[in-house]
């Protein structure tokens, strides 16, 4: 079917051109929101009728008139029809459907995939300090950005996934001075330690369980490892820059347990020190003071960040010393840009809204020749977590809020993984722990799997049977005419539309609800339909569209890094 669509797809551009050479409307379909209304849609009509100043559905009629003529139409279209104000609906003959069966076994794991672009992208996510385990604000960016970065792989594109963090630092400070504490043996609550949080004292303390970890690990001089850094530890409670390189080292290696256990690894690791130690800091901010962005006040040097949207001008270099946060994160995107990606895209929380204009008006100050709007964003909302009916807040081990670990200990890296990216980034998200664990069509995820495993466990009766998948690309799908058969091999066809849509727009969310769509077209057929002990040619071409959703779903489900179980047991119906 795919095959038949570029090719209803490229008569339709000529017919368009044929009645308005002049338009510069690309050609395209739509699905039907009935059934019973065709199986594909073109408001194109609808489109030109403005500038033609013409009747739509006059122009609906001429459309019709010219695609009827054309090869393409002829050979895959049964009937054309005008509805509404200038719908043309269109029903394809059942040969176009089930080509995509074919189409689907042929490329296998690669249907819906395109050819290489050579367009370099980088994401930029999670990019947690290491002053504590990954929360579920990182654990919804970890899910967005590695399906973000599966999506553009789809679509050709060759990509960088990479982790950006302050290894020095007020944060990084705090952390080397409460672990100094424990060591001393003083805890949260004692008169040093201030936990009020109504108490501006109390955010110079960490007061999780972990720092304590940290402190008997340093007491027994242990080495720690993690993906981008090692370091062993003198066990001195006095050396405050050992115990501050230590407690890093220690914590990105717990963070780095936390990206494995959620399937998770980064191409790249960024330090922010490297921006100061290696000058490109002082120089970003040279050639901000080069293209008079820039003027003293009050003992500090601002940025004109109004002349770029800001709602006011913004501090650079504070009264008293030191840069503002904006500052290294302009030089860390130059350094981006330098590196040539034609596309950087940052994963944050929506506490970040307000750098952005500072960001990008800090590196057109550059006059390097960066685009403007570079670099991309996506700005995710907060998660609540429920559990047994209450909100949970707290994770001892965290000390104030709930890890990514907890979540994948509490369910599974693959509810994690599907829940956190089953909603727009921009809407806040409540993650269900109770409905994670269920065994039933209430969970989405469990759906989608379920759709899988009982597909697996058909074609291993088949095969039971003496049935071979490998002669199921010879099977006669003329056979394959059931009301429920096209409804799926159409909804298989809008895979790699699907995919191309989602990538364009970084929206991962739409691989969830394909999968639920397609899920629901196999469930729907699996009730209306007897695959096996059928008429020998009949169950094989029924074996081979189950194979082909199969493949789909397995296909759909890597790019959101969920795992297609072939084997699952279902709670009893209550």
């Amino acid at each position: 079917m795919i095959q038949a669509k570029q090719e209803l797809l490229a008569a339709l551009g000529e017919a368009i051109h044929s009645l308005s050479p002049e338009a510069a409307l690309a050609p395209a379909f739509e699905s039907p929101k009935q059934a019973s209304h065709g199986d594909l849609a073109c408001t194109a009509a609808m489109q030109l009728a403005r500038p033609l100043k013409a009747n739509p559905r006059a122009l609906a009629e001429q459309l019709i008139q010219k695609l009827q003529a054309s090869p393409a139409f002829e050979r895959w279209v049964s009937a054309m029809e005008i509805a509404g104000p200038g719908f043309i609906n269109i029903r394809l003959k059942d040969a176009a459907k089930q080509a995509v069966v074919a189409e689907v076994l042929g490329t296998g794991s690669h249907f819906g995939d395109r050819p290489a672009t050579g367009k370099h992208v980088m994401i930029e996510f999670v990019s947690a300090n290491p002053t504590g385990p990954l929360h579920v604000g990182h654990a919804r960016q970890a899910a967005l950005g590695d399906a973000i970065c599966s999506l553009l792989k789809t679509q050709g594109h060759d990509v960088t996934r990479e982790f950006y963090y302050n290894d020095a630092g007020v944060q990084i400070a705090t952390l080397a001075h409460s672990t100094q504490l424990r060591l001393k043996g003083f805890k949260p609550g004692d008169a040093c330690w201030p936990t009020d949080p109504d108490n501006p004292e109390s955010k110079k303390f960490y007061n999780g369980d972990y720092i304590q970890d940290i402190a008997d690990a340093f007491l027994r001089k242990e080495t720690v490892k993690a993906d981008d850094r090692e370091f062993t530890a003198s066990g001195d409670v006095e050396d405050l820059d050992g115990i501050r390189q230590f407690a890093v080292a220690y914590l990105r290696h717990e963070q780095d347990l936390d990206l494995q256990a959620f399937g998770l690894k980064f191409d790249n690791y960024f330090l922010e020190s490297s921006v100061y130690a290696n000058g490109q800091l002082e120089a970003a901010v040279q050639r901000m003071i080069d293209s008079d962005k820039t003027y003293e006040k009050d003992g500090a040097l601002w940025f004109r960040s109004t002349d770029y949207g800001d709602d006011q001008d913004r501090v650079m270099r504070k009264r008293e010393g030191g840069f503002t946060y904006f500052v290294p994160d302009v030089a860390y995107h130059v350094n981006k840009f330098g590196r040539g990606y034609t596309q950087c895209i940052n994963i944050q929380g929506t506490d970040h809204h307000g750098t952005i204009a500072r960001v990008r008006g800090g590196l057109q100050a550059q006059n390097l020749g960066i685009p403007q709007g570079f670099p991309d964003y996506i700005l995710h909302k907060m998660v609540t977590v429920m559990r047994n009916g209450e909100e949970v807040k707290i994770s001892k081990r965290a000390g104030s809020y709930v890890t990514l670990r907890d979540l994948i200990d509490w369910t599974s890296r693959d509810a994690v993984r599907f829940f956190l990216i089953s909603r727009k980034a921009d809407t806040e998200f409540t993650f269900d722990v109770d409905l994670a664990l269920k065994q039933n069509d209430e969970n989405p995820v469990f759906y989608v799997q379920y759709a899988h495993a009982r597909i697996c466990s058909v074609i291993r009766k088949w095969a039971e049977q003496g049935g071979d998948e490998a002669g199921l690309a010879g099977a006669d799908l003329s056979l394959l005419t059931a009301p429920t058969e096209a409804a799926l091999m159409l909804k298989l066809a809008d895979y790699p539309r699907m995919l191309s849509s989602a990538a364009q727009d970084l929206a991962p969310h739409d691989v969830a609800f394909y999968l639920r769509d397609l899920s629901g077209a196999y469930h729907s057929y699996y009730a209306a339909e007897r695959v096996l002990d059928q008429a020998p040619e009949l169950t094989r071409a029924r074996v081979a569209l189950l194979a082909a959703t199969r493949q789909v779903i397995r296909n759909a489900l890597a790019v959101l890094g969920v795992s297609a179980p072939e084997v699952m047991a279902r709670e009893a119906a209550a």
